[in-house]
């Protein structure tokens, strides 16, 4: 249903997609609304002569027994300008055998000017009306998805076209797109941020709205990261670009947003299916509408003919097939506003059936920013070697436990890099193992330790805590005996600390322990979703003392701890016999088998990092689990909307068919009614879905 020439001006039911087109009003300009408004000129010249003109409406020539009048020549230069784009995409359709609207229109356009010469009436007025209402059906149908596709256009427009650079110590002006890696890129007050980096000088507030949704300025400074497409509120940056504009956070978005819109729905899928025999089904009808009464009840032919090619426009499926592409787009666009990123319709669709929700503690009920609280050496250590121990252990890990001991380790002590890391490597959910200066060592949780055979029920201290002394007790000839399993371990785990211990292959070292801090968004949000009848359950490879604590703080119920990444998936299956349909909400990295098997996986912090966008169905730009409650409103709301709009297009398409037999529905009430009407209106019912907004 497109036309070749002129793709802006052509609306098709058989796609919604989003590209660079120009501003909606355009389609009014569009070389199709040109030809249909010359067309629609004549058009209502010849209506003039007929009914106002009369005596002005000169005969021409005798036309099987009736006369052919000026008029009637304007109807024809009506039908073949206005006619004109529907007749070549017609005749594209049918050395295609592609029963679509196109040729179906150009049967019925076509079929009114040879029953016309042909036969005893005279029919060109629904010829020419049919060709200028179907155009103007197309052209609304056009600027309505235009109007749909026009936020995420607000989305590509955000980032600037150009960048000022600084290149061998002179300031230039380049296109964004020939920013290389490592460019130093200025920022000056109220500009927008052309590419993703990395602060190098000044401090400014940045406006995050348009990737994170968050209204609220961010304070940057030396070494934060900064997104293409957000707003330098106040200070002077300077920034090195760390990816090209093509590999932006924007762009990446943008990419998602347009990949998911491809990505058929099972509505849609559906749809397509039914659309495949309606338009066959409805195509007989007016057939059999042309033909049976006047052969079988000798009822006027011109009469029939003209119901049957008001049938025939009803046979268009567009108003019903654009219903959920049209849908998705908004409610996907709305979300990538929100700081809500959906990877498919499929997604956001399934995102509204979602039944229990299944969070991952550390970095998303918790900030993930570990602080280290206690360290305890051992056997004769001291504080400092225990802590220069553990970082050299953990400085070639990326977990939150491991950047928690380092940023402690630089802090506060010296740390000097006189041991060569050697053999490191990951114990999955258990801890890290590596060798130091050619000497082995490990840094993991207590469970490990006791599978290594150490015992921890009799350890010596070498600690001045009043903590530890009062704990210490006589169990050998040392008064400073501790009993970790039984008394020091406990204890740590009780207060919601996590413990890790320092070790060599023959000796313990030490204990460090790690607490996080909930976000202050956390208890706000479980209870918001426990309110919906949404069950929350938090899994943590973490302790069960250190789990409960943190359960019972943000209102979760339910809870498992000690979880491998294995045991997680296993009981999100076990979750969804339960309850039905389970969401995981995760970093998108460490909890990546858990994301996948999860009927919806919601990853956290999406801003910056490609990963969670690849991981996960959908993103959270932001490290806050607050749009939560927005995300099931908006995949909740989008899949009613989507049903609204299949019902409302196929009833209207019934309650004219119905009357079609009758001669109750003109051709004209059928294009604007049955199209154009339904298109507007199943497009404006899908644009709603931005006015849902978070909390």
């Amino acid at each position: 249903m497109q036309e070749n020439d002129d793709a802006a001006g052509s609306a098709s039911c058989e796609s919604c997609r989003i590209d660079d087109s120009p501003d909606p009003k355009n389609v009014w300009l569009s070389s199709r609304a040109l030809k249909n408004w010359i067309g629609g000129a004549f058009l209502f010249g010849a209506l003039f002569l007929t009914y106002i003109f009369s005596d002005s409406n000169s005969v021409f020539f005798l036309m099987e027994g009736d006369n052919f009048r000026l008029s009637d020549a304007f109807f024809i230069i009506s039908i073949a300008i206005a006619g004109n784009v529907i007749l070549r995409n017609g005749y594209d359709a049918l050395k295609d055998f592609d029963l679509n609207i196109d040729l179906l229109m150009s049967s019925a356009i076509l079929g009114s000017v040879f029953a016309s010469f042909l036969g005893r009436s005279n029919i060109f007025l629904e010829g020419a009306t049919l060709a200028f209402l179907f155009n103007l059906a197309e052209l609304l149908e056009g600027y309505s998805v235009e109007k749909v596709k026009g936020s995420l256009r607000a989305l590509m427009d955000i980032s600037p076209d150009v960048a000022t650079v600084i290149r061998d110590g002179e300031k230039m002006e380049v296109k964004v797109n020939s920013v290389e890696v490592s460019d130093t890129v200025i920022i000056r007050p109220g500009g927008k941020i052309p590419v993703d980096g990395e602060v190098i000088e000044g401090n400014s507030s940045v406006n995050e709205a348009p990737i994170t949704g968050e209204s609220i300025p961010v304070d940057k400074e030396e070494g934060d990261e900064v997104y293409a497409g957000t707003i330098n509120e106040q200070g002077y940056l300077e920034i090195e670009a760390t990816k090209k504009s093509s590999e932006s956070t924007i762009s990446n978005i943008i990419e998602m947003v347009e990949n998911a819109e491809r990505k058929k729905t099972e509505h849609e899928k559906v749809i397509e299916k039914f659309s495949s025999y309606y338009t066959p089904i409805v195509v007989s009808a007016a057939v059999f509408i042309v033909v049976l009464p006047p052969l079988l009840f000798a009822q006027p032919w011109s009469v029939w003919f003209v119901r049957g090619l008001t049938m025939l426009v009803l046979a268009c499926p567009c108003a019903f097939i654009i219903s959920t592409p049209v849908s998705v787009v908004s409610g996907i666009t709305s979300g990538a506003k929100n700081g809500v990123l959906i990877e498919s319709g499929n997604s956001l669709e399934a995102m509204s059936e979602v039944d229990a929700v299944a969070f991952d503690k550390t970095g998303t009920l918790t900030k993930g920013d570990l602080v280290v609280t206690d360290v305890i050496p051992l056997n004769g250590r001291n504080e400092e070697e225990v802590v220069r121990c553990a970082c050299g252990i953990e400085e070639k890990s990326d977990h939150p436990i491991a950047e928690a001991i380092i940023s402690h380790t630089y802090e506060n002590h010296r740390f000097d890099h006189e041991h060569a890391v050697e053999d490191f490597e990951e114990i999955s959910g258990k801890g890290l193992k590596a060798n130091l200066g050619g000497k082995k060592h490990y840094a993991g949780k207590p469970s490990m330790m006791e599978e290594l055979g150490f015992d921890l029920g009799h350890v010596h201290h070498s600690s001045n805590s009043e903590k530890i002394m009062e704990e210490a007790k006589q169990m050998c000839s040392n008064e400073n005996c501790l009993n970790l399993t039984g008394d020091t371990i406990p204890r740590l785990q009780n207060e919601g600390k996590t413990v890790i211990l320092v070790t060599t292959e023959d000796h313990l070292e030490g204990i460090i322990a790690v607490a996080d801090e909930v976000r202050s968004s956390t208890k706000k949000t479980i209870e918001e979703l426990n309110s919906e009848g949404i069950k929350t359950v938090m899994l943590t490879g973490d302790n069960e003392n250190t789990a409960q604590v943190i359960a019972e703080e943000i209102g979760i119920e339910d809870y498992r701890a000690e979880l491998m990444p294995d045991e997680k998936v296993e009981y999100l299956k076990e979750l969804s016999d339960e309850y039905g349909s389970v969401a995981m909400v995760g970093d998108g990295i460490n909890d990546a088998p858990a994301l996948a098997a999860a009927d919806v996986g919601i990853a956290m912090g999406a801003a910056g990092t490609d990963t969670a966008l690849e991981t996960a169905d959908i993103a959270l730009m932001q490290d806050d689990i607050s749009k939560l409650p927005y995300l099931f409103r908006l995949a909740k709301k989008t899949n009613h909307v989507i049903k609204e709009n299949i019902l409302a297009s196929l009833g209207m398409k019934a309650v004219l068919a119905v009357g079609v037999p009758f001669g109750l529905v003109s051709i004209a009430l059928a294009v604007l009614l049955g199209d154009a009407g339904m298109t507007l209106g199943v497009t404006g019912n899908a644009m709603r879905l931005s006015r849902i907004l978070p909390d």
